[in-house]
């Protein structure tokens, strides 16, 4: 289970479990993953992202968060996961 306290979020890909964190060096490899000079060019870039940009954050995260996985390994779970969604169910209100 993620701790929101520390910004940690989670993902589920299949029968696995992912915990999601961003740290400095997370934000690094974001940076450097994406070939930019700055940070200030991230949001910029990711105006119109692409798959590979997102394997490279969603890699980055992974990372931070425990899990060795290279931006290859990161696009599966990514196509079969839910990020931070919980299952909520409809509720259905009778009208009178």
């Amino acid at each position: 289970m993620p701790n929101r306290i520390r910004g940690e979020a989670a993902l589920a890909a299949g029968d696995r479990r992912y915990r999601l964190l961003l740290t400095l060096g997370a934000l690094a490899e974001i940076e450097d993953g994406l070939g930019l000079d700055s940070l200030a060019g991230v949001a910029e870039r990711l105006k119109a992202v692409r798959a590979a940009d997102l394997a490279v954050v969603a890699a980055a995260l992974l990372r931070g968060g425990g899990h060795d996985l290279s931006p290859a390994d990161a696009a599966p779970a990514l196509r079969s996961g839910r990020a931070g969604r919980r299952r909520h169910r409809r509720v259905r209100r009778r009208r009178p």
